[in-house]
């Protein structure tokens, strides 16, 4: 029986650091595994306005997007006139009577986005932010 004890203890003491490798392992996985999940970005959104003659389009239209996802929003307009997004923060852009106006913004917070024109007094877009 003497010969038994340390035996077993040897086998308890090796279950006990197996253990230990293990726990630390998947620990250390878990960790790299969120931070892999955290660093794919959403493919940027981007839309066409046309303001001609008083006449806005889209008009009162719903547009899709993620938190944090790049908006392009492209105007061709044929009057000045100035782009709010209401979002927070919000972002104003100064139109210009001129084709191919560009204008790019984020969004960090879901929910939805009125867009609108402040002179023609017009809602563009609602933009519809997911998380």
């Amino acid at each position: 029986m003497g010969r038994g004890r340390p035996t077993l203890l040897v086998a308890a003491l090796a279950v006990s650091l197996t253990a230990g490798c293990g726990g630390a392992t998947s620990t250390s996985s878990a960790t790299s595994s969120s931070t892999a999940a955290q660093q794919p970005q959403p493919a940027a959104a981007s839309f066409d306005v046309t303001i001609a003659h008083s006449e806005v389009t889209p008009s009162n239209a719903t547009w899709q997007a993620k938190v944090g996802q790049q908006i392009t929003v492209r105007v061709t307009s044929d009057t000045p006139d100035e782009l709010h997004v209401h979002s927070s923060p919000d972002h104003e852009f100064e139109l210009a009577a001129a084709p191919n106006q560009t204008f790019s913004f984020t969004v960090d917070v879901p929910g939805s986005v009125e867009i609108e024109l402040h002179k023609l007094d017009r809602t563009v877009a609602t933009l519809q932010v997911q998380p």
